[in-house]
Parts: C-alpha cells; sequence; structure tokens
C-alpha cells in the first residue's frame, strides 16, 4: 500500500491519500465522506493514521476497493509523506561500508569503522516535499552534497526493542535524501554536523510510504542523479549495521513513538568525496531513487 499527504488543489489543505494500481488518487476523508464511513484515524494527518495501525490500513483498504476515480498522482501536489514530524529526523553515519572508505581522506587518520551504530539528526524544518525545490543561498552554503538513503518510519511506540521484534515497530518505508551542506558540516565552521544536516529543506522525502506488509527492504537498490547522471548506486544489502540493529540500538533506553523517521546511511558516491569535490548548483535537479518505492525529483533553487 503506498500512502502520502496531498494538497488536491491550491486553496485546500493537506489530505492524506492512498495509490491505486492505476496511479489514482484516493482521497481517504472524501471517500469516507461518500461512504459515510466513520475512520479511527483523522485523514488530513499522516501520523494519526501512522498511530491507528493496523485498524487503519484495513479501513484504508476497504476505502480503496471500489473507490470513486480520482485525479492521476501527478495531478495534485504531494507534500513530504509526513509535512510536519513531531521529532527531529534520525539518521546513521558511516552505515555503508564503501561510503566510509571514500571519505577516510577526509577525516582523522586511524578512525576505524565504530562497533555501534552512529546517529545524529536533522531538524524538522528540513523536511521537503518529493518535488518541491530544495534551497540555495550562496551566504550559508556553498557546498551542498546529495545522501540517498532508505527511511524507516515507526508504527508502534516501543523502547528496549530487541532485534527479534524490532521490524514489528515498522509501519513502512519511503526515500530521503540527506542533503548536506559540507562547508557548515566541516572543522572549519566549528564541525556543525546538526546545522550543516538541518537546512530548511534540506531533507526531501517520499514520495509516500510504502506500508511494510509484503515489502523487502533487505535488498533494494539506491540511486542518486544529478541532472540525469548517476552519482551514487548501491544496495541496502550493503549496509554494515541492518535494520533491525538500528532499531534495537536506537531504542536502547529511548523510546521510539508512531511517525519517527530514521534514515539509514547513504551508499558510496557523495560529492564530497569526489576529486575534485562536487556540489549542487541552482539549476540542477537532484533524483533520488529507490527501486520498488519511487522517485524524488528535486530542483535548486536559489534563494
Amino acid at each position: 500500500m503506498r500512502l502520502f499527504s496531498f494538497t488536491p488543489s491550491p486553496e485546500k489543505g493537506i489530505c492524506v491519500g492512498a495509490l491505486t494500481s492505476e496511479g489514482r488518487v484516493v482521497d481517504l476523508g472524501a471517500e469516507a465522506r461518500r461512504r459515510n464511513v466513520s475512520l479511527s484515524f483523522d485523514p488530513a494527518d499522516m501520523l494519526s493514521l501512522i498511530a491507528a495501525g493496523s485498524r487503519a490500513l484495513d479501513e484504508i483498504g476497504a476505502l480503496v476497493d471500489g473507490s470513486a476515480p480520482g485525479p492521476r498522482v501527478d495531478e495534485v501536489h504531494l507534500s513530504a509523506p509526513i509535512p510536519v514530524p513531531r521529532r527531529n529526523v534520525v539518521c546513521v553515519g558511516w552505515n555503508y561500508v564503501a561510503h566510509f572508505e571514500e571519505g577516510k581522506s577526509l577525516r582523522d587518520s586511524g578512525q576505524t569503522l565504530p562497533e555501534h551504530p552512529v546517529f545524529f539528526t536533522k531538524g524538522t524544518n528540513a523536511v521537503n516535499g518529493p518535488y518541491d525545490p530544495i534551497p540555495y543561498d550562496p551566504r550559508v552554503s556553498t557546498a551542498i552534497d546529495w545522501e540517498v538513503e532508505l527511511a524507516v518510519i515507526v508504527g508502534r511506540r516501543g523502547k528496549n526493542l530487541s532485534e527479534e521484534e524490532a521490524m514489528d515497530h515498522v509501519f513502512g518505508f519511503c526515500v530521503l535524501n540527506d542533503t548536506t551542506a559540507r562547508d557548515i558540516q566541516q572543522k572549519k565552521h566549528g564541525g556543525q554536523w546538526w546545522k550543516g544536516k538541518s537546512l530548511d529543506g534540506h531533507a526531501p522525502m517520499g514520495p509516500w510510504i510504502v506500508t511494510a506488509d509484503g515489502f523487502d527492504w533487505s535488498s533494494r537498490r539506491l540511486i542518486s542523479r544529478v541532472n540525469g547522471v548517476v552519482k551514487q548506486d548501491g544496495n541496502t544489502s550493503q549496509m554494515y549495521f541492518k535494520i533491525p540493529r538500528l532499531l534495537a540500538e536506537l531504542s536502547l533506553g529511548l523510546t521510539l513513538e508512531p511517525g519517527d523517521i530514521l534514515a539509514t546511511g547513504t551508499p558510496p558516491g557523495i560529492g564530497h568525496a569526489r576529486k575534485p569535490p562536487e556540489y549542487l548548483r541552482p539549476g540542477d535537479v537532484l533524483e533520488s531513487e529507490i527501486e520498488g518505492i519511487g522517485v524524488l525529483r528535486n530542483p535548486i533553487q536559489a534563494a
């Protein structure tokens, strides 16, 4: 099942929708009203839907079956599936060995692969839509880089999870690009990891959430392209720490909540590690794709 947040028309607010097999939009709130059906969640709030869990998914399945014909998905404006997360996006550093290796010359010598996942966060204002512009302001940064990642959407509250039970707490998956201002992140700006990762609009995600039921996350191709040229081409099978381990470690002493977003790391091919380095510029188009989910397509726009 593919679930997304969208705006039907400029004068309307955000709604939650489901995608039919024909690529049509089912406006869940409108369809429920048409059938005079009560829902266990707010059809204008993806977080409410996620928290309602399996009951909500059963209701959505019934709404999609026999729904009235809706617009094609490319005829509406898609927002990030969770337009305003309740908490920061959690990210994982160095979770692909080849990505760790490509950045060795940029770090302190002698650094080895970590024994535990390295977590950091992106601020909630970084979240951006799947096709919306990523802002570029040279007063802020001139070294904007790309990092395509598989994002995990938490579905159930949990703490101190074992690896065996971790996947039972996953609602679904989407594409996320951990867009990064490398000059802010580096030592010459004080090593501002959080700010370098958290500029407004620097976490495009979507285009929808693919629910966890029946989706095999363990071997999916990840690709990033700039102006049609492939920059990253990896596979989730190359993750150093797999998703159950990530969730188990993250939840140790820290409660996970429905709607939490975990970006699971990026494969090699980042611009900062290239010789010479490559960065995004106004007018570029950044595409982020994961097999079986979809493609983000974000233009870089001068502020």
